[in-house]
């Protein structure tokens, strides 16, 4: 489904991301780990497109969407939250969530109804849609962001950190939607993800970034403690 392959990427004169290579099958929950600074959003805004590749490739269905905008790669069927959530602070809730609807593949001139399946795992939401997106708290923006991008029906989706400086309680909340997405199987994700409990409880498959490259991968029964040691203790 979605394959980068020995990917380079960086910002400026810098190398971020050296020799890159993974992959997220259909209906996979793939978690992208390692300490601060080894490159997860790098390579999650060079999937998207937002930094472009210097050396490599990133494919989705076979088609090598490496020198494609961000804007066709959203509307192949990749969705994104990014770290920090992005909302449009001015914008009503109602009004960010039909800012996802652009990415759509199937979206219609002047559709404005947002999808179902998009909100319906957050169902707070509708009763803020007047709210602006500003002045909502960190938990609520990143329900947000999590429900803009699935209102374009991903089938991969780019999860950047979603549990980062957010209450308990959501980030629980957080968790259920992804088993459920799972669950449904019309989704795969790529989750890039700081805590090693939240990526045990709903990951199939872990890469570990060390130093911009691809250090460790493997299973959940490979993510060991000698590997935890070796990559993930600070």
């Amino acid at each position: 489904m979605l394959a980068v392959q020995q990917l380079e990427s960086g910002y400026g004169e810098s190398v971020i991301l050296r020799n890159v290579t993974l992959r997220v099958k259909p209906g996979q929950v793939v978690c992208l780990m390692g300490r601060n600074g080894v490159g997860k959003t790098t390579l999650m805004k060079s999937i998207m497109g937002i930094l472009k590749a210097r050396e490599g490739t990133v494919s989705y269905n076979g088609v090598d969407l490496t020198r494609k905008a961000p804007g066709v790669r959203a509307k192949s069927g990749i969705g994104y939250v990014p770290q920090g959530r992005e909302i449009f602070a001015q914008l009503s809730v109602y009004e960010n969530l039909l800012l996802g609807l652009e990415a759509s593949r199937t979206k219609k001139q002047g559709g404005d109804v947002i999808p179902p399946e998009a909100i319906e795992k957050f169902p707070v939401l509708p009763t803020m849609y007047e709210r602006r997106g500003g002045d909502l708290s960190g938990g609520q923006q990143q329900q947000l962001a999590f429900a803009r991008a699935l209102a374009s029906k991903p089938e991969v989706l780019l999860l950047d950190e979603p549990c980062e400086g957010i209450q308990p309680s959501i980030v629980d909340d957080i968790r259920e939607v992804i088993r459920s997405i799972k669950t449904e199987g019309r989704t795969a994700i790529l989750l890039a993800e700081q805590s090693l409990d939240f990526v045990r409880s709903v990951g199939d498959y872990f890469y570990v970034l060390d130093k911009g490259s691809v250090a460790w991968e493997g299973d959940l029964a490979g993510l060991n403690d000698d590997v935890v040691r070796q990559y993930l203790t600070v």
